[in-house]
């Protein structure tokens, strides 16, 4: 019997690819790298770059090894919580597999780096489809899945052949692990999934390089990733409707830098706040109603650091509806304290019109109650983002200016122009040198 792996293997080997794909794979790539070089302004970055240099020959990033490399380009990727999200596996494809592409290409051939790009996304995103929402409760799908993706984005890079892949990816699968426990704490561990997730690929492909084997049914054998960390899996999903167009083309980018699960409710807030700017003192009571698993990570009535409120559906309401923006600066103490009053009127439910369409619809609604007695409610199905509302390529280009901008880097506009040329086989852009020199 031919394995799962092995057909997974196969699958995203026979996929065609043409040129919208390689595009698309191009604006999220740029997205990534926004979001890994914007990264280290940041707390949590300023510690993982510190960790790098102390571990990097002569204090020298440009020394370090590629899957060490990769580790920290997917910690910092996912710092600002604004990187792209896949809403069918919950997987957060980009900061994964774009590490792998920036640590292993630099230099390299831009389209066959878009290429990879595309193989390592459909895989993470297969295989977050697969495990099913039993799973998302204790394990982040991004680390669980995202060690497939980045194996299948390096075995692509080195060129490997189907066995050599089927050996990657079980022992991709093997170190497959990332738990949702640091939340209750707000400790910055989700940076941790994200750069494991990613150097676990690399270490996995370089060593099916060398002969390495791995367990080739590491997902559905009796002591494989599924039986370990999975209740019912629709494992159906993993290879379902292959002739599809890639999975990066149901991944949503985000506009807003909190928890994908809070951006439904922030947009159906941002339209409240230009109709009800004269009333904000009169709300007495706001009901944000959504899904369980927004529920779960993101009812935090009081937030008590940058982190968490980015995980407050609270908090990321009362901003929307109080400031009219949410934005990098909407998240810190003094940020927290201006709109806490408002925070303090919001109570968190889920219901069935929201819970039944998920993980497929990711919607929420708003509803506020006024001192007078009347109410206004206003319903989001889709965010800003998913594919079926997507960021145009001028507002995916200008969130990346903007991130580019606060990361400090000077010459933002040469690193896009870089990334852009990919697609016409390009260079991939060398990444480590602008973390050495951009703050």
């Amino acid at each position: 019997m031919t394995t799962l792996t092995r057909q997974l293997t196969r699958l995203i080997a026979d996929k065609p690819i043409n040129a919208h794909d390689i595009e698309i794979a191009q604006l999220f790539l740029l997205d990534a790298a926004a979001n890994i070089i914007a990264g280290q302004n940041s707390v949590a970055g300023q510690k993982l770059l510190k960790w790098a240099r102390g571990i990097a020959p002569e204090g020298d990033l440009d020394k370090l090894d590629v899957a060490r490399k990769a580790f920290l380009f997917g910690g910092l990727c996912h710092i600002l919580e604004v990187d792209d999200l896949h809403r069918a596996s919950v997987v957060h494809p980009g900061c994964v597999v774009a590490p792998v592409i920036f640590a292993m290409a630099a230099g390299q051939s831009g389209r066959n780096a878009l290429t990879a790009f595309l193989k390592g996304v459909e895989a993470t995103t297969r295989v977050g489809m697969a495990v099913g929402p039993e799973h998302y409760k204790i394990w982040h799908n991004t680390a669980t899945c995202g060690p497939f993706g980045s194996a299948m984005a390096a075995t692509h890079l080195l060129n490997l052949d189907e066995d050599q892949c089927v050996h990657a990816l079980g022992n991709a699968g093997s170190q497959s692990s990332g738990l949702w426990q640091f939340l209750d704490s707000g400790a910055e561990t989700k940076h941790l999934h994200a750069g494991r997730g990613a150097e676990a690929g690399v270490v996995a492909a370089q060593l099916a390089a060398q002969g390495f084997t791995g367990a080739p049914d590491i997902l559905e054998g009796a002591r494989g990733f599924f039986r370990a960390t999975c209740t019912n899996p629709p494992v159906e999903n993993l290879l379902n409707a292959p002739d599809l167009p890639w999975q990066m083309h149901q991944t949503s980018i985000k506009p807003w830098p909190s928890c994908r699960h809070t951006h439904p409710a922030i947009e159906a807030g941002l339209v409240l706040h230009n109709q009800i700017a004269e009333r904000l003192g009169d709300v007495s009571e706001i009901i944000v109603e959504t899904y369980q698993a927004a529920v779960n990570l993101c009812d935090r009535p009081r937030p008590n650091s940058v982190y968490a409120a980015k995980f407050s559906l609270q908090h990321c309401i009362a901003t929307a509806l109080g400031r009219g923006k949410v934005d990098l600066g909407s998240f810190d103490e003094q940020a927290r304290s201006r709109v806490s009053a408002l925070a303090n009127k919001v109570t968190v439910r889920c219901v069935d019109a929201f819970e039944t369409p998920y993980p497929e619809n990711w919607g929420s609604a708003v509803i506020l109650k006024f001192s007078d007695g009347t109410s206004m409610r206003q319903q989001t199905d889709s965010a800003k983002g998913d594919p079926d509302a997507a960021l145009s390529a001028e507002e995916l280009t200008s969130k990346a200016k903007n991130l580019l901008e606060f990361s400090g880097i000077a010459k933002s506009e040469s690193l896009i122009n870089q990334i852009t040329d990919m697609q016409h086989d390009g260079p991939v852009p060398d990444l480590i040198a602008l973390l050495k020199s951009g703050l």
